[in-house]
């Protein structure tokens, strides 16, 4: 690991931000969904933007993101993603703690994530935070065509 003068600021997403995190979760290896573009996050960005955080790196670049939902009930956690030069620097922990806390604000009581199968090796992180695991099944219905 390099020796890291500085660490990343935490700040909300902001759309000129996209291609940066695009790339980050691309080569973090979380895949590409269907609303991953801007028109999507535009939307993301008008329900609640302080839950969409990127770690900005000292020389400007992202660092690490993390995508957080309230729907009213129950807290979410999508694409956490921190950078290889970043890993083990403890942002991974900082960015979820301070969605965590934004959400315990909101009044939200838990707070859930999907793993998917091929990067099942993030469980043990999630479980030194207090994620446990719920054995559930998962279905989706897109309500808009996929784009080709």
């Amino acid at each position: 690991m390099p020796l890291i003068s500085r660490a990343p600021a935490l700040r909300p997403f902001r759309m000129e931000d996209l291609p940066a995190a695009l790339a980050l979760w691309s080569a973090c290896g979380l895949h590409p969904s269907q609303s991953d573009t801007e028109a999507g996050f535009r939307l993301k960005l008008s329900r609640d933007p302080d839950l969409f955080l990127v770690a900005e790196a000292p020389d400007g670049g992202l660092a690490g993101t993390i995508l957080g939902s309230w729907d009213g009930r129950r807290g979410w956690i999508n694409r956490l993603a921190v950078a290889p030069e970043w890993r083990g620097t403890g942002l991974a922990q900082r960015l979820m703690a301070e969605v965590e806390a934004r959400l315990a604000a909101r009044g939200c009581a838990k707070v859930n994530l999907l793993i998917e199968a091929d990067n099942a090796g993030v469980q043990g992180f999630y479980a030194r935070l207090g994620y446990t695991r719920d054995e559930l099944i998962f279905m989706e219905k897109w309500l808009a065509p996929t784009s080709s």
